[in-house]
């Protein structure tokens, strides 16, 4: 059977989709600068952390699934959508489901507490502390394990919910709104 047209909708918009791929980028370069190009590691963390800084900004004042207002639920809608996910049967969001939009702001922490970190290890102050040198390598893990349950949640949601999440994010269109989806 052919399906007709897709009607789709702009959910990610242009500053939302350059400061998140800005940002993985600045992370992956600062990531793989460790294994021996160290010079870029500086750069993109203040990169990253710049990133950091623009997406807070644009998540108060960007379009409607750009803010958190939006798409960052209380820990009641949080819980409920597990159990629903667990069961098969939660609905689709629009924007960030509950965990996406906890695992945003997640990420969104730990690279601005990585960034700040690391630009706290170039101080007079704190040059050569080793609790800060290891906060920051344990932050680098810890950034680390949350991107990998990032693109393990996107895979999952892509294919339960029949959605090319990575094509959304580098177009911003979604399929438009079904029954029982959530806005």
């Amino acid at each position: 059977m052919k399906r007709g047209p897709v009607s789709l909708l702009l959910v990610w918009d242009l500053p939302v989709r350059l400061l998140h791929w800005v940002l993985a980028v600045a992370v992956a370069v600062a990531w793989l600068s460790t294994l021996g190009w160290f010079r870029a590691h500086e750069p993109a963390g203040y990169v990253a952390l710049g990133a950091v800084a623009a997406r807070l900004a644009w998540g108060f004042t960007g379009g409607r699934y750009a803010r958190f207002s939006q798409f960052v639920r209380g820990p009641g809608a949080t819980l409920e959508y597990m159990r629903s996910l667990w069961a098969g049967r939660e609905s689709r969001y629009l924007g960030h489901n509950p965990l996406g939009g906890w695992m945003a702001l997640a990420l969104l922490g730990c690279v601005a507490a990585l960034g700040i970190t690391g630009w706290l290890y170039t101080t007079d102050a704190f040059w050569g502390m080793a609790w800060l040198d290891r906060l920051h390598a344990a932050l680098a893990w810890l950034l680390l394990g949350l991107a990998a349950t990032h693109l393990a949640g996107v895979v999952f949601t892509s294919r339960r919910q029949r959605e090319n999440l990575v094509r959304a994010m580098l177009g911003g269109n979604k399929a438009a709104p079904r029954p029982g989806d959530v806005d």
